[in-house]
């Protein structure tokens, strides 16, 4: 059970986030262009009786703010041993992991992510699993791009996923997406 929810706002890449935190470890990561108003049903949910408090501290201790600076400034790290809370149904948590295995500097398709998981079929269930992911950049869902090498959807806008894949010198992947997402 989890009985409270903490967050507080970082500036990376010359912009403002929000990060979440259950006392298991992150649960999310808000994109610049969104707001805790964003969350107000999931987090509803997350923590039907619980608190939500700024604490920048407790977030820290997390290991992410870290992690995340290191990033953006170009660095190849790992997330063993981050303090991370999972919440998702059992596949997405599946998928989730998953994307974790994607190599910094490399892309997969969905397709190679449902066979990944021995679902080869779960391909349009893999997206809305990678669309739902709550933990951007740390989970590089951002790395998951169209079989034809071109960009689809991302939840963070798809300028913000060129950046994203920019910072990890990958290059050949091909405008397009939904307009949804050219923001």
């Amino acid at each position: 059970m989890r009985n409270e929810l903490m967050w507080t706002r970082v500036e990376f890449n010359q912009s403002s986030w929000l990060l979440l935190a259950t006392e298991k470890g992150l649960c999310r990561i808000i994109f610049p262009h969104e707001g805790l108003e964003h969350f107000k049903s999931w987090m509803t949910r997350i923590i039907p009786n619980g608190e939500l408090k700024e604490d920048h501290e407790a977030i820290k201790r997390t290991g992410i703010i870290e992690w995340l600076e290191g990033y953006f400034a170009g660095q190849k790290l790992s997330i063993a041993g981050a303090k991370l809370d999972l919440i998702g149904t059992k596949f997405q948590q599946e998928v989730w992991r998953e994307l974790g295995n994607i190599p910094y500097g490399e892309t997969r398709s969905y397709g190679e992510i449902a066979k990944a998981i021995n679902r080869p079929q779960a391909v349009r269930a893999v997206g809305a699993a990678n669309g739902a992911n709550p933990i951007p950049i740390v989970l590089p869902c951002h790395r998951v791009i169209g079989a034809n090498r071109k960009l689809t959807g991302f939840r963070g806008g798809l300028e913000m996923k060129k950046k994203l894949l920019t910072i990890e010198g990958i290059t050949n992947v091909e405008d397009g997406g939904h307009e949804r997402f050219l923001f």
